[in-house]
């Protein structure tokens, strides 16, 4: 209820927030009267002779009614409007050809004079940073700041209706970002599900990869941690090894004695040893330790085998002794790993009569047998022979003892080094239940960490030889704390004793005695040290009257001792994690409201925490995930309150202000630490060193991995595509290639190719006439595209010739001609329709109602081909004006198939013909031909659009007018720069729209 009342109010305290404007300042008079005359006398006779018939209140074409444009300020109002109509009359095309043309003459003047209207009021209000409504966080920024605050990806949004995009196309813009009772539900919830993967460690608060509420979740968490640190340890003997020879050939030429330990150069050798160690990634301490026994001149047995092997290693590192050495150091390791387990030690089982050998005593006691001898051996059950003997009734002659006293003892002495510095096991993190009674090939996998008990949890440490052999100090801290980690988060301590008491009453029925009934593991305090106590006296004394050994009666008495101690330790770790996630809690509350937190607001956190254990007698960890939701629900976090402010006039953003609308622009996401320290004095510097500063901050942010967010979220929605992950039009039947994997991998390569452009600073016309591309292997297979260096999916490469299989920059891509395909033949129109609408920034209207079907198959179009039938859709009159515009552009694409493949056939077995005339009367063939109209005719277009875009995806907002100077600015740079990436984002991270906000007062004030 208490969350719930938090969400709640939401509604209520944000309301006020959401749309705030001001008054325009007054124009110049003089020029301000001339439009509004010339408007009278010469745009209104305009409208009411050649287009209100068309565009009145009784009909709109195009949906488009200019009716109500009776003032100066009403088309100021509406520039997008204008800026259409401007377009169309430019292009002659309205009029159209059977409504009355004006003379040439009236066109020039009604376009001179919306032009000059338009600059006007762009230059009158020239930086107004605009009317910026608060909005909530888009679906996407929710999730990646999640992904940011917590550190896992958990994507609470993924039920969350869509975002609705606004008139740019984006759905980061307050015009959109509305909220609903309904909604605030589902962010209640996205909340609670991020607090369901809070681990509450010892010496950490954290978030784990997926829900942790359980004790099956806690138990895979903490377990596969600890498993993954075992297998990120180089315990692998063939490296060791290869780390040796490399040393010995670099020490041949210079250091002859480096071998010998006596020698003067010893130090050297081993600060050698230690450097090729680091290289080669592997622990410094174990391979001083293999080095210096293989350096050992009168070893026997084993150890005598294993450095004859080593001498016969290549001598040096010519070419191709580095391969043969690793296949001779691998063939070492393969010897010690077959030799080494026919000396490991062997434990019988404990009994005691009416007792389980099952029993957890008797089970731990073995397994600390095994933990104890791992770097130990057998020598009572090795064969005595003589010195010459080659077979001991199979058993290797190094592993044979001689019967003479002295050399029996030497070789005892070397076959005890052997197995010290070659441990059976470094570590066992698979244990089979029945306590290791069977070969560890015949055990059960995947019983991770487990203690081996047969019918009840528990977990076992045996690592001793990595943390002798192998760890440094601070990786066997790592490890210990990760082992306390386990026995806190998880309480495997007090669930492994309460297993114990109800094994012992079920299966063992050793405790079923009245004298044991107060020893129940549905009673918690039966853990507690003075009933553990109790009952040890009992148990032990029953197994001594049962005829118990003092082995068995030890191993009982060092159970119950060490499971005390591992409850109170447990217990200690828990008590002493509560005040680090109090301080935890602040931490994670300052990167959710993406700013330093004041006292005030930390004692309200802690204070909120407080009433949740006092007054609804939570517990320490219910009461902060209950914390972490009320600060997932604040505005503070759900809002971007960085862009709202009150009051009249503009100002500067603050920086913490100006973090946040950096950050969301080039990541989606939350401002780093970085970010918000480098802006922390922005309200002390002056203008100039704060684009400075900016731009510093921009550089670096363009190349972290988190810039991944732009290419997804701008230019994936810019070109049309964001949800293609979804795409389902695609006929699998007919084209069974058309997998999961190639859908990915097509949405995956303009982010790739884009990202890249941006990151290395390249003109942004590659995006164009790049000649090079990204795949992976699915999709160079889909092109066709052999020996492209990737050999998995994960795999994406660079590949510089892309235009010999007809790829290179966007136009080829697949994902955007498999997204314009209705399935079972291509679209030239949806094709040419997004080059014209997407790439170029054309204003097109849609179709008129009852627009006839193209058949959705190209065998069943009869006997004409596709271009031939849009050919004769051009024939209609209501039809033509727009396909004129689209058409050619679309059929240049007709080499590539529905899914983008290449074809020299359509799917009727006709040929495809690639030449067209594009709309300003010149002519190609196919893609590149299409490249060259661009870059010939159209590339201010592109360029235009692509600013304009970019400037309104950075904003959040449609644009205004007044952002046509600016706009302007950035062209214009970007044509003296090269038409680089970075200069073009620069332009609108310090321009004046990006640096300031309307309104003087903050909605929300900062600590």
């Amino acid at each position: 209820m208490r969350l719930w009342a938090i969400a709640s109010c939401l509604l209520v305290f944000i309301a006020p927030m959401l749309w705030r404007t001001v008054a325009a300042e007054p124009a110049d008079a003089t020029t301000e009267a001339t439009l509004k005359q010339e408007f009278k006398d010469v745009v209104q006779p305009f409208l009411r002779i050649h287009c209100l018939s068309c565009h009145g209140k009784e009909k709109q074409e195009a949906k488009l009614d200019l009716s109500g444009f009776t003032s100066l300020k009403a088309v100021a109002g509406a520039h997008q409007v204008w800026h259409h109509v401007i377009d169309r009359l430019e292009a002659e095309e309205m009029p159209p050809e059977d409504i009355k043309q004006p003379a040439e003459a009236e066109r020039s003047a009604v376009i001179d004079w919306i032009r000059r209207a338009r600059r006007h009021e762009a230059n009158r209000h020239a930086g107004d940073p605009g009317a910026v409504p608060v909005r909530r966080l888009s679906n996407v920024e929710y999730d990646y700041t999640i992904r940011d605050i917590t550190g896992v990806d958990i994507r609470p949004t993924s039920t969350f209706p869509v975002d609705p995009a606004n008139e740019a196309g984006f759905d980061n813009s307050g015009e959109s970002l509305t909220i609903s009772p309904a909604l605030l539900t589902k962010y209640l919830d996205a909340a609670r599900l991020v607090a369901d993967h809070l681990v509450l460690a010892p010496k950490d608060m954290r978030f784990a990869p997926h829900p942790v509420v359980t004790e099956t979740d806690r138990d895979k968490y903490c377990v596969k941690r600890i498993v993954a640190f075992y297998e990120r340890q180089p315990t692998d003997l063939a490296e060791y090894f290869f780390v040796c020879w490399r040393v010995r050939t670099q020490l041949n030429a210079d250091l002859p004695d480096a071998t010998d330990p006596t020698a003067p150069n010893l130090a050297a050798t081993l600060k050698l040893v230690r450097h090729v160690a680091k290289q080669q990634d592997v622990s410094e301490k174990y391979a001083l330790t293999v080095w210096q026994t293989l350096a050992e001149p009168e070893a026997e047995g084993p150890l005598l085998r294993l450095r004859q092997q080593f001498d016969a290693l290549p001598a040096t590192s010519d070419d191709g002794h580095s391969a043969m050495a690793r296949e001779g150091c691998g063939r070492m390791r393969d010897y010690v790993v077959g030799i080494r387990p026919l000396l490991a030690p062997s434990f019988a089982d404990l009994y005691v009569e009416g007792n389980h050998k099952g029993s957890q005593p008797f089970v731990l006691w073995k397994n600390d047998q095994y933990a104890a001898h791992r770097q130990q051996w057998r020598p009572a059950q090795l064969h005595t022979s003589g010195e010459n003997e080659a077979d001991a009734g199979g058993v290797p002659f190094e592993l044979t003892l001689p019967s003479d006293a002295d050399a029996r003892q030497r070789r005892i002495t070397w076959l005890r080094r052997f197995c010290h510095v070659f441990p059976n096991e470094f570590y066992v993190s698979e244990r089979g239940r029945d306590y290791l009674d069977r070969p560890r090939a015949e055990q059960e996998k995947g019983r991770l960490l487990s203690a081996g008990f047969h019918s009840m949890m528990g977990y076992y440490r045996d690592d001793g030889p990595l943390c002798d052999l192998i760890l440094d100090e601070s990786k066997r801290q790592e490890l210990d704390d990760l082992w306390n980690e386990l026995n806190a988060v998880t309480e495997a301590p007090r669930r492994q004793y309460a297993g114990f008491l109800w094994f012992e009453r079920t299966d063992s029925r050793y405790m079923r005695d009245p004298e044991f009934d107060f020893a129940r593991a549905e009673d918690r305090s039966a853990a507690e040290s003075s009933m553990i106590r109790r009952l040890a006296k009992l148990y032990e004394e029953k197994a001594r009257n049962s005829g118990g050994d003092e082995t068995s009666l030890g191993a009982i008495r060092d159970y119950f001792t060490e499971i005390d101690q591992q409850l109170r330790t447990a217990e200690t770790l828990r008590a002493a994690g509560e005040p680090v996630h109090l301080r935890r809690l602040a931490e994670f509350a300052s990167r959710a409201w993406r700013r330093k937190l004041s006292n005030a607001e930390m004692s309200e956190l802690e204070s909120f925490y407080r009433v949740l254990r006092a007054e609804d007698r939570l517990s320490h960890e219910d009461a902060v995930r209950d914390t972490v939701v009320s600060v997932l629900m604040s505005p503070r976090f759900l809002y971007r309150v960085d862009l709202g402010s009150q009051g009249d006039g503009t100002r500067r953003l603050t920086g913490v202000e100006l973090a946040s609308r950096l950050s969301y622009f080039l990541w989606s996401s939350t401002p780093d630490d970085e970010l918000l320290s480098a802006l922390e004095d922005a309200d002390s510097l002056d203008m100039e060193s704060l684009r400075r500063r900016v731009a510093e901050q921009t550089r670096r942010m363009l190349g972290s991995g988190k810039t991944r967010a732009l290419g997804t979220e701008f230019a994936c929605n810019w070109l049309d595509v964001r949800r293609f992950e979804e795409h389902n039009s695609v006929d699998r039947e007919h084209f069974p290639q058309f997998t999961d994997a190639l859908r990915a991998a097509m949405f995956e390569e303009p982010i790739r190719y884009f990202v890249d452009v941006v990151q290395n600073d390249r003109s942004v016309l590659e995006l164009l006439d790049g000649e090079h591309t990204w795949v992976n292997r699915t999709l160079a297979q889909h092109y066709g595209i052999t020996n492209s260096g990737s050999t998995s999916d994960d795999q994406w490469v660079r590949v510089a010739d892309a235009g010999r299989q007809g790829r290179g920059g966007l136009l080829p891509m697949a994902v955007f001609l498999t997204k314009n395909a209705p399935g079972l033949r291509t679209s030239p129109v949806k094709r040419g329709y997004w080059v014209a609408r997407r790439l170029l920034g054309e204003q097109i209207p849609p179709p008129p109602p009852n627009v006839p079907e193209l058949p959705a198959d190209e065998r069943q179009l009869g006997d004409i081909s596709l271009r031939e039938a849009l050919a004769k859709h051009r024939e209609l009159p209501a039809c033509a004006g727009c396909h004129e515009r689209f058409d050619s552009l679309g059929l240049a694409f007709e080499s590539y198939g529905p899914i983008g493949e290449r074809r020299e056939l359509d799917l009727a077995g006709r040929p495809v013909e690639l030449a067209v005339e594009f709309p300003d009367g010149s002519h190609g063939e196919g893609v590149a031909g299409l490249r060259k109209y661009i870059d010939t005719s159209r590339r201010a277009d592109f360029v235009d659009n692509l600013c304009r875009k970019l400037l309104a995806y950075a904003l959040g907002r449609t644009l205004m007018l007044s952002d046509e100077p600016l706009v302007e600015k950035m062209n214009a740079e970007l044509a003296r720069d090269g038409y680089r990436a970075g200069i073009l984002i620069e332009s609108i991270v310090t321009s004046q729209q990006f640096l300031t906000k309307r309104g003087a007062s903050p909605l929300l004030s900062e600590p």
